[in-house]
């Protein structure tokens, strides 16, 4: 079995999309632990609600090429994501693998596209790494070393980010 960690976001109709998110992948896969929800400022396209984020990790015997396809998009397609030509617009859903046991490298999504991991965002974003950091803060990143939590701490610390640990909403 191997440790997936996936991040989670929405804002569209964010109140019911997290929170059925989590549910559907509990009946798609192993679910170990569920992030708190954080609540961040969009990125790129500013002029669109506030997203709420999440972490999860599973297990599973899946690549994450399957991973991908079987369940990720399995779940965006049920909660009706709509990609959109601006790949930062508004969205009822969206879910990626972050990091997949300590793997670097790339895997087909099933849409042409490769995508790496670790995700990159990891590193350049707090709305990534520090729900991710929450799971696990002492896990080195696969690339540089640095623990989760060194990297999620560096992340949140500019002013120029906005994230708030929303602790009156449960996702478990």
């Amino acid at each position: 079995m191997s440790d997936a960690y996936l991040i989670l976001g929405s804002n569209i109709d964010k109140e019911r999309n997290l929170p059925e998110a989590v549910r559907l992948l509990r009946e798609l896969a192993t679910v170990v632990a569920v992030a708190s929800v954080y609540e961040t400022a969009p990125v790129g396209l500013l002029e669109q609600p506030v997203f709420w984020n999440t972490a999860v990790l599973i297990h599973t015997p899946l690549s994450p090429a399957a991973i991908k396809v079987q369940i990720l998009s399995e779940i965006e397609r049920r909660l009706g994501r709509v990609r959109q030509a601006d790949k930062n617009a508004p969205r009822t859903i969206d879910l990626d693998i972050v990091l997949f046991n300590d793997e670097v490298g790339e895997y087909d999504a099933g849409d042409g596209r490769l995508r790496p991991i670790p995700d990159p965002d990891l590193l350049k974003f707090a709305h990534v790494a520090v729900p991710v950091a929450e799971l696990a803060p002492d896990l080195p990143h696969p690339v540089t070393g640095e623990p989760l939590r060194a990297i999620a701490a560096r992340l949140s610390s500019t002013k120029a980010t906005a994230i708030f640990r929303r602790a009156d909403i449960q996702l478990d």
